[in-house]
């Protein structure tokens, strides 16, 4: 079975500190629900090289055993009550992904 990602890409962070409460209430559902943070850059020291109008602010990337699996993670109570503590004013491209076989 192919695995389901998070892929989110932060273009613009008007309020890293806000971020910090949705990180602290995010990341434990996140693992309770069965993801793995592959990649967090560059908030965590991660290196980061972009082209073809690529950006360099925060990338965060999330492995899960299957794209329902993902979905769900997303759909599920904690991480709603994550989703309320994200900040205003910032920008975020969320997706999820199927993974290949």
């Amino acid at each position: 079975m192919a695995k389901g990602y998070w892929v989110s890409v932060y273009p613009a962070i008007s309020d890293p500190e806000g971020l910090t409460a949705y990180d602290k209430l995010a990341g434990p559902a996140v693992q309770a629900l069965g993801g793995r943070v592959l990649s967090r850059i560059p908030s965590r020291g991660g290196r980061v090289v972009a082209h073809e109008g690529g950006i360099t602010q925060r990338v965060v990337l999330i492995e899960f055993d299957s794209f329902e699996q993902a979905v769900a993670a997303y759909e599920s109570e904690a991480y709603q009550k994550a989703l309320v503590a994200l900040p205003d004013g910032f920008e975020r491209d969320f997706r999820i992904i199927d993974g290949i076989d």
